[in-house]
């Protein structure tokens, strides 16, 4: 991870996406979907080791607003209520960088759980 700084964060007019630029010229669109099944926040993330949440339903999510929490991260608030997840400049990065690796494993977990982006428990 370099030292960099997001120079802009927009959200999208749908409200479906985050664009992060950062100081070294990368630029990173971001899915609101994304962001609020990897949310860094306790709910999502639990509280220790094995207590991740496969969060299931959230493919027509939106950003509702994007806060500042200091100086090193961004608060992001969705349009289902979700609004403890703080993301910190190198997580946007990673998820800029990562992110459509980090979502495919998310769907790997929804299959084997028989859940689906839509909320919906396939039967088997």
């Amino acid at each position: 991870m370099t030292d960099t700084w997001p120079t802009e964060l927009r959200v999208s007019k749908d409200r479906h996406t985050l664009t992060v630029t950062f100081s070294d010229d990368f630029a990173a669109e971001i899915p609101a979907e994304t962001m609020r099944v990897l949310s860094p926040s306790a709910e999502v993330q639990g509280h220790g080791p094995g207590q991740k949440v496969t969060v299931p339903g959230k493919r027509n999510v939106g950003i509702k607003a994007v806060a500042p929490a200091g100086n090193y991260a961004v608060r992001v608030a969705f349009d289902d209520g979700h609004d403890s997840g703080i993301f910190t400049w190198s997580y946007l990065r990673e998820l800029g960088e990562k992110g459509a690796e980090m979502f495919a494993e998310y769907e790997r977990e929804l299959a084997e759980k028989g859940l689906s982006r839509d909320g919906v428990i396939r039967t088997r």
